[in-house]
């Protein structure tokens, strides 16, 4: 848990969030340790299976206020099937929005002279915050830009908002949700914006502005923290086992 915080510091969670160790004993000793992006039915199933000590997800399992754990609910048979097999569980989430994700994002577009999108902490030193805005490595169209974002973030398809034909240079990175940041890219003098989560109003609204929007999907950008987190097991503690749920969309377009 050190390690981890010294990663992604925990004062650079929102207030709202709920980080950290959600789950378990904090002497647990590990040994092998699961990763995943949520800790779903097949996810807990599958870390029981392989023997984890500890499950390491970025979107925590409790997020609102519990007032009882029980096996009536989902929530509650995931959280005592882990105790259970005495699995301790630990969420990264907005503290590694801050101090991770944002970061490794915007490293997959290759984006220079970037900013943070979103200011979430200040002190003398920095400032730290969600999402980047920087420049593309050249100019390009939307439509190639597109196609990068499908290949560098190894999603099937994207939504577009805008012209296909447009040419963008300036470009913001907001993984997951990312509605409520289109003004920050705007202000930012960003000409295309890539999240997900973009409903109708958000997409057309921010067209209308001289904003293009692509929409590679929450889990199409976030799913950066597995494999970010297990290379940075692997290097800080090479002697753990490190197993990791396989890439899966969580729907399906037909």
């Amino acid at each position: 848990m050190e390690k981890l915080e010294t990663l992604s510091p925990k004062n650079y969670a929102e207030d709202w969030d709920n980080i950290g160790l959600l789950a378990g004993r904090r002497d647990k000793d590990v040994e092998t340790i699961y990763i995943a992006l949520d800790a779903t039915d097949e996810v807990v199933e599958d870390a029981m299976r392989v023997g984890a000590d500890l499950l390491l997800t970025h979107h925590p399992l409790i997020f609102k206020k519990l007032s009882r754990v029980n096996t009536d609910d989902f929530i509650g048979r995931r959280i005592v099937s882990l105790i259970q097999k005495d699995i301790s569980y630990y969420a990264m989430h907005t503290n590694f929005d801050v101090m991770g994700m944002a970061d490794a994002a915007a490293d997959e577009l290759g984006l220079r002279d970037r900013e943070v999108l979103n200011v979430t902490y200040e002190d003398e030193i920095s400032k730290e915050g969600c999402g980047r805005v920087g420049r593309l490595p050249e100019r390009m169209s939307v439509e190639t830009l597109a196609e990068a974002v499908k290949k560098n973030f190894c999603v099937p398809s994207v939504r577009v908002f805008g012209d296909l034909g447009d040419i963008v240079e300036m470009a913001a990175v907001m993984p997951g949700s990312g509605g409520s940041y289109i003004k920050d890219a705007i202000h930012a003098g960003a000409d295309v914006m890539i999240t997900g989560d973009i409903d109708h109003h958000e997409g057309i609204d921010a067209v209308a502005q001289g904003l293009a929007v692509i929409d590679a999907g929450h889990y199409g950008i976030e799913k950066l923290f597995i494999p970010y987190m297990e290379e940075f097991i692997h290097r800080e503690f090479p002697k753990l086992k490190v197993y990791r749920a396989e890439f899966c969309e969580p729907f399906v377009v037909r």
